[in-house]
Parts: structure tokens; sequence; C-alpha cells
């Protein structure tokens, strides 16, 4: 049912949809947050990792 369902034009449409709906000066500073937010979910989840592995 879903197979290739991710062609390159439905990623360029979704594209063109978010630039009409939220401007072009709000999606650099959404996805800057975006990627801040990603950067501190990485760092969390190691240190959850290294907290939880066993010390010799």
């Amino acid at each position: 049912m879903f197979r290739n369902a991710a062609q390159p034009w439905h990623l360029l449409v979704l594209l063109v949809v978010c630039l009409l709906v939220f401007g072009s000066k709000k999606l650099p500073d959404m996805a800057r947050s975006l990627g801040k937010s990603m950067r501190i979910l990485k760092s969390e989840t190691r240190a959850l990792r290294a907290e939880d592995s066993p010390k010799p």
C-alpha cells in the first residue's frame, strides 16, 4: 500500500507547502531550534547510557 510512498516530488511539495504556511523568515529559525533540540536530546541520551553502564 505504501510502497514508494516518499518520492522526491513529494518532498518538494511538502517543502513548498511549509514555505507557504510558515513563510521564509520563520523556517531558518525553526530549523535552528530543531537542531538545538536534537543535540540536547542526543547528549542527554549519551549521559543516560553512560550512567546506566556498570563501572569496572
